[in-house]
């Protein structure tokens, strides 16, 4: 009836448990939607946050877009600029080239005039001379010559002067090559500012086409954000609509409970529970009456076994006591023996001691012999360690040192001298015959080998085998 109590006492505990689980996996169930709930709001807040980040990234990626706009109209302006002060300076070169070509071709017909000119003076001039003039009457010829003259000098101070037009147009030639090569190096200069205009506004346009990539991903990343969000917000609101749904059958149950476990860890130990129950559900509602009735007859039988368990520990203070006394009365015939099986041994060249084991347990005490021959160390008396001999020798020892405590008046030793050496033998033999002497006691000693008990206070028996009869014969 124990048993059937002690289930049906586990049958109890385990239905309390099971109801007890039932409230666990209820609040549980909550539990883990208000983890879910609260993963959802923390993601929420994750994405309104990438969010922030994103549109704070559209405005910086407006304002850039918008500021590379506006550097290139400028630097587009400036190109303009440039191109008409380009052209400018390409229609002044054009002019100036133009002018320098005209000169230098006006030039080269004045310089060929000139030099026809002034070849046709000299042959003037020649034609003059006053060999030329020999045949001519002198009035007529002074008056030629004088005619001549003044024309030759007009017509040098003529080329003079066309001379020195010929050079105010080769320096004003020269100074337009010079200002030729001046706009040259001013076209050269503004080809260069447009080039680099050019390359800037490459760069910005480039820049600007992947401001404006950037500002439709992110404009594309806020919208898929704003989707997700919405999103997630519909999923929360559900989730609470089931929270408070589930705060409400749990109530129903009990209070709420701290939990620690998963509902999937409560459904398995709730199944255990249940196999377990339905083992049980042999057990009766009875077995609790009939329990207490035994339950009240077995604590009387365990008042009463509490009282000889009294007795029985005063007798064992007694048994205590007793042991104790026998240890101590033990111990002092053990200093005895010990002293006197010393003795002996050192006769025989050994040595060693004897020794009380399991001392606390009178059932299990009992004595380990030590011995040691020839200067070693005393180890425990077994088969293994020592030699026949060595062991005849320690046996007979401890026997002998034991005599004096033995209470018998005869007393016998068979075979105690089979493996000893002579002398040995000798010894012990001498040992034997010294601890009989005063004692009052009969000893019979058996053995097969030479004796050593002449000329002492022994009798000697000796039993001989003669054609398979035995012939007993004393000696002395």
């Amino acid at each position: 009836w124990r048993e059937q109590y002690e289930r049906y006492q586990e049958k109890k505990q385990l239905t309390l448990k099971r109801r007890f689980l039932e409230r666990e996996l209820l609040w549980a169930e909550v539990a883990e939607k208000e983890e879910e709930a609260n993963k959802i709001r923390k993601n929420i807040e994750e994405k309104k946050s990438i969010l922030e980040r994103i549109r704070a990234s559209i405005k910086d990626q407006s304002n850039l877009v918008e500021s590379i706009n506006r550097e290139i109209a400028s630097l587009k302006d400036e190109w303009r600029r440039m191109l008409e002060e380009r052209i400018l300076i390409e229609r002044e070169r054009a002019h100036y080239d133009s002018d320098i070509k005209r000169g230098e071709e006006i030039l080269g017909k004045m310089r060929n005039l000139l030099e026809e000119g002034v070849r046709s003076l000299k042959d003037l001039s020649r034609i003059n001379s006053p060999m030329n003039l020999e045949n001519m009457e002198l009035e007529s010829a002074d008056a030629g010559r004088l005619e001549i003259a003044k024309t030759i000098k007009g017509l040098n101070e003529w080329f003079n002067l066309f001379r020195s037009r010929i050079n105010e147009l080769e320096g004003s030639t020269e100074v337009s090559k010079i200002k030729l090569a001046d706009l040259e190096i001013r076209l050269l200069d503004v080809k260069d500012e447009m080039y680099r205009l050019e390359n800037k506004i490459d760069g910005l346009m480039n820049s600007l086409i992947d401001g404006r990539v950037n500002l439709a991903l992110l404009n594309y990343q806020e919208n898929e954000l704003l989707k997700e969000i919405d999103s997630l917000n519909e999923s929360l609101n559900n989730l609470l609509s089931e929270i408070n749904d589930a705060i409400k059958r749990a109530e129903e149950r009990g209070s709420r409970i701290a939990v620690l476990r998963s509902p999937s860890e409560i459904i398995d130990e709730t199944r255990i529970i249940d196999g377990r129950l339905s083992a049980m559900a042999d057990i009766s509602e009875d077995v609790e009456k009939i329990y207490e009735s035994y339950s009240k007859l077995y604590f009387e039988l365990k008042e009463k076994a509490r009282m000889a368990a009294e007795n029985r520990e005063k007798t064992l203070e007694e048994i205590r006591a007793r042991m104790e006394s026998w240890r101590n009365i033990v111990s002092n015939i053990l200093e005895n023996v010990n002293n006197e099986y010393r003795n002996i041994l050192l006769q025989v060249a050994g040595d060693g001691f004897v020794r009380l084991i399991n001392e606390n347990d009178i059932e299990a005490a009992g004595l380990e012999i030590y011995v040691g021959f020839k200067g070693s160390q005393p180890i425990p008396l077994n088969i293994y360690s020592q030699s026949g001999g060595e062991r005849s020798t320690a046996t007979m020892a401890f026997l002998l040192a034991l005599q004096k405590h033995i209470k018998s008046p005869f007393r016998a030793i068979d075979e105690y001298d089979v493996h000893m050496d002579p002398r040995n033998r000798e010894i012990i033999a001498n040992l034997l015959i010294s601890a009989v002497a005063g004692e009052g006691s009969q000893y019979l000693a058996i053995t097969p080998n030479q004796m050593f008990f002449e000329n002492k206070d022994v009798h000697i028996i000796i039993v001989q085998n003669i054609e398979g009869k035995s012939v007993v014969k004393e000696v002395a």
